[in-house]
């Protein structure tokens, strides 16, 4: 896979039980296991002492107590979009590195705009024995704590933590290399189109805000975009749409529309690039008009009607490299680690020369 381990590893914990958290925190098992799952009817007091007392005894759920409860063998995979063809390369991958194992793969599709715990709740509920999550929309804290319950790998948000696990795409380097490619070809007037902010929180009037901070992967591309356009001073157009390709279409064409065309655009992925690019054909816009580059590599960029030049970051690796993870968390293994993936940048007809005035 070539991943690259650059996590923070914890030191292995002592072998507390279920029963020695219900004693110190002074409630019932069943109490701390419902705080363990973070199940609903669950006191914010009787959580902090539940949560006190795992982290003074360093207790994790042993594989042992869960083969005597009754293994579902289950692996519970959570992912933001349905129509998002990367997270599809994710799903191929895990059900790959699961053939044969007993373990099958329950994908549950996150049904809200706003947060990711109603899809990773469902998924406890029915007593998976791991969880996959990609970039979840979800409170950092709730995910350490959900994490101590039920081994967690996160796809995608770069996040360290002591409790998950952690697989992404080396976002910063890929976005470099668009933008290394595009200067190359001598673009100036470059925008870039990215997935507007989902939170529960009101999204910054600009969203050059956000991305000063985000650790989502479209945070990084568009504040490597930010830093080089402003490095070579040119002028940035960052433009934010819904992550459905229709929705991209629909935001690239109003700006297409209504302000001076530029020679190229950096998509925060490629379903929002396919989206620019039906855009641009409905206008009779080719490459030499507008040069188009994706994030992803998905299948369909390599399709000749499209020869959408891309960068690879391999969802389906991720998807194998998240299944291996969690077996060696199942097997025993309490330190965290995270992994990063290296990108390449495949060229190709989408993006040409910038034309000279």
């Amino acid at each position: 896979m070539g991943a690259i381990d650059v996590g923070k590893r914890m030191p292995r914990r002592q072998s507390a039980t279920i029963a020695d958290v219900a004693r110190e925190a002074g409630v019932s098992r069943a109490a701390v296991s419902k705080v363990l799952r973070n199940a609903y009817g669950v006191s914010d007091q009787m959580r902090q002492r539940v949560q006190t007392a795992i982290e003074q005894l360093g207790y994790r759920p042993r594989v042992a107590a869960r083969a005597m409860r009754g293994s579902s063998y289950t692996i519970g995979l959570e992912i933001p979009q349905i129509t998002n063809d990367f997270l599809t390369m994710i799903v191929h991958g895990a059900l790959e590195a699961l053939v044969g194992s007993p373990y099958r793969l329950i994908v549950a599709p996150v049904t809200s705009t706003s947060d990711s715990t109603q899809a990773i709740e469902s998924l406890a509920d029915r007593q998976v024995d791991a969880l996959i999550s990609v970039v979840p929309l979800a409170d950092h804290a709730w995910l350490d704590r959900m994490s101590i319950g039920i081994p967690t790998v996160l796809i995608g948000s770069h996040e360290v933590s002591p409790c998950f696990d952690t697989v992404v795409g080396a976002d910063e380097a890929g976005a470099h290399l668009v933008m290394d490619h595009l200067f190359e070809l001598g673009h100036e007037r470059i925008a870039h189109l990215t997935r507007r902010r989902v939170s529960p929180t009101p999204e910054p009037a600009d969203p050059a805000d956000w991305l000063q901070t985000g650790r989502d992967p479209h945070d990084i591309r568009g504040r490597v975009y930010l830093e080089r356009m402003r490095e070579n001073d040119y002028t940035p157009v960052l433009l934010t749409t819904g992550p459905e390709e229709l929705e991209a279409k629909a935001a690239w064409a109003e700006f297409l529309d209504s302000a001076e065309r530029p020679t190229a655009l950096f998509a925060g992925n490629d379903t929002l690039a396919i989206g620019a690019l039906r855009a641009n054909i409905e206008r009779n816009l080719g490459p030499a008009d507008i040069s188009v580059v994706g994030y992803d590599d998905t299948t369909i960029a390599s399709h000749p009607a499209l020869s959408l030049t891309s960068v690879d970051q391999s969802g389906h690796s991720m998807g194998t490299a998240a299944v291996r993870l969690l077996m060696e968390r199942l097997e025993g293994r309490h330190e965290s680690v995270f992994v990063e993936q290296p990108v390449t940048l495949k060229v190709r007809s989408s993006t040409t020369e910038a034309r000279r005035p």
